[in-house]
């Protein structure tokens, strides 16, 4: 399983960013999810979807302004993240499950994309 995250950058506050997860030799009944990291604090759940059915979960800090969905064509998950926060400010990581969407105890991760929101 390989995952390779990409769409980081840096904008201000209120904007928008658009995070992709290109996957990989990923079985077709995962869970996909986004997790993030802020400098000295603890990795967080973001939000996860299922591969098959599109089920979702969220973070109360994100839920309405950001959404998670896959396109199961180019097998790629995205996020789309708006009116970005300076408290979104984190390095962020896809990773993918064999179990729950809201667990922290992803079996497989990507390397992580720097999301940087200016006040």
């Amino acid at each position: 399983v390989q995952l390779q995250a990409s769409g980081g950058g840096l904008v201000q506050a209120g904007g928008s960013l658009r995070l992709a997860c290109a996957v990989s030799g990923i079985v077709r009944n995962v869970a996909m999810g986004w997790f993030r990291q802020a400098p000295g604090a603890e990795r967080e759940f973001v939000a996860a979807i299922r591969w098959n059915g599109g089920s979702t979960a969220y973070a109360d800090s994100v839920q309405g302004r950001f959404i998670i969905s896959r396109d199961n064509a180019e097998n790629t998950v995205y996020l789309q993240m708006n009116s970005l926060e300076p408290e979104d400010t984190a390095v962020y990581y896809c990773a993918a499950n064999n179990g729950p969407l809201r667990t922290l105890r992803y079996d497989y991760w990507g390397q992580g994309t720097q999301v940087t929101v200016s006040s």
